[in-house]
């Protein structure tokens, strides 16, 4: 009897049972394309097409593009391999692409500005706590110096005077120590730099004054024409834009109604009408024996058009916001622009980080549509150096558009890089 009532009972091994390795097929690499590539019948055949895809193709675009492309030499070693990458083309153009028909001498100025832009950026993408630390200081700090020296010698190069050569030294040097030092809230110089782009451009390029020979902004021209353009509209879309989706939710039905209308117009219509308009009809409004520039006709028609998108974005994450916070900040006795200012925009703006961005990105693409109406940008830079007729060669073309693409998306996924990295770090979510 007890022998069959021991039998009912499980035996307990009093020793720890060591722990088993997980299968091979479910750990390594081997896991992980099952579990990526080849978790079921349809992923697997779309992994198979695809790699079926990539072998067709990819041998192909790399022998064009990089091993039997032309490196060096002239329009004359690509004429002598027409079905490969000239890539001396834009080698041999890079100046033209970078200026455009900026006077030679004064290109000094185009340096100091670009300087400027990339120093400032620099400062807003490197956060304060990151910069606590020496490494990292040392690698932003050799970074800024090492473009520095670029932009100094290319000034140099273009004959800029001593002062304004001395000048910009000081200030990379302050800039240096700076990012080398521990006090917080160096990233607030960076945008400064960025909200004060326009105006240094305007002040630089332009001329006129400090004894800067004035130079016409037809003369302007390139990719540096292109951030002009890209910058300022981000610069003008953002503040313009939240100051619309407040006027938009309004309670006073004027503001509401002026705010709607400005925003569905500007939507209603593409950006290249609004070239046109901002160019031919613009002068129409404008007192009489005024003259207003081409180029700031074209700043302001892109201002506007993307303030537009840009408050409906803004106005989503104000939507977003529970009304909790705004009674909330009500019942500490905050004033209406205290309230947004402080509790509520934040929260919107940190809601529509990557809405803001794609809008950005957006608008710095859009920038090659100003050729319609007579500007040089980047694009119709590369576009008028391949009609040159010594470089009347089959791949000259497609090897432009090649390097432009690719200058547009470095630019462009920085950009987005740098949008998921505000998100990471504003995100008050609790991962498990």
């Amino acid at each position: 009897m007890g022998d069959n009532n021991r039998t009912n009972y499980g035996i307990v091994n009093a020793k720890p049972i060591a722990d088993r390795d997980a299968p091979i097929s479910t750990t390594g690499f081997i896991g992980w394309l099952r579990e990526n590539l080849f978790s079921s019948v349809g992923n697997s055949i779309l992994t198979i097409i695809g790699l079926l895809f990539i072998a067709y193709t990819v041998p192909s675009i790399l022998n064009w593009t990089l091993f039997d492309a032309v490196w060096s030499g002239g329009a004359d070693a690509c004429r002598e391999n027409p079905h490969a990458a000239c890539w001396t083309f834009a080698g041999s153009w890079w100046e033209f692409f970078l200026y455009g028909f900026y006077d030679r001498t004064q290109r000094w100025r185009i340096d100091l500005v670009l300087w400027v832009l990339y120093v400032g950026v620099a400062f807003v993408v490197v956060d304060d706590d990151v910069r606590k630390t020496r490494p990292t200081s040392t690698i932003l700090g050799f970074f800024i110096a090492i473009v520095s020296m670029v932009f100094m010698s290319l000034m140099i190069q273009h004959g800029a005077p001593v002062m304004w050569t001395m000048a910009a030294t000081l200030i990379t040097v302050g800039l240096v120590i700076w990012a080398w030092g521990l006090p917080n809230g160096r990233s607030r110089l960076g945008l400064l730099l960025l909200f004060a782009y326009p105006v240094l451009v305007f002040f630089m390029l332009g001329g006129g004054v400090l004894g800067l020979s004035k130079i016409a902004t037809s003369d302007w021209g390139g990719f540096s024409l292109t951030l002009v353009i890209a910058i300022t509209g981000i610069v003008a879309s953002l503040p313009i834009g939240i100051l619309l989706a407040l006027g938009r939710r309004s309670d006073m039905p004027v503001l509401r109604l002026v705010s709607t209308l400005f925003i569905e117009f500007w939507r209603g219509v593409p950006l290249i009408t609004v070239l046109f308009m901002a160019n031919f009809m613009l002068p129409l409004f404008a007192p009489e024996g005024a003259n207003i520039d081409q180029l700031l006709r074209a700043l302001i028609g892109v201002a506007l058009f993307s303030s537009a998108y840009m408050a409906e974005v803004v106005r989503g994450g104000l939507q977003a916001i529970s009304k909790g916070q705004y009674e909330g900040a009500m019942s500490l006795g905050l004033s209406y622009w205290k309230m947004m200012g402080l509790i509520v925009m934040p929260q919107a703006l940190k809601i529509v980080i990557p809405g803001i961005v794609n809008t950005f990105i957006g608008l710095f693409k859009d920038t090659t549509l100003v050729l319609i109406i007579g500007l040089l940008d980047f694009l119709s830079s590369v576009q008028t150096a391949s009609t040159n007729p010594d470089w009347s060669i089959r791949s000259v073309p497609y090897s432009g558009y090649i390097f432009v693409a690719f200058i547009f998306w470095l630019h462009c996924y920085g950009m987005a890089r740098y949008s998921q990295h505000l998100e990471d770090k504003l995100n008050t979510g609790h991962k498990r």
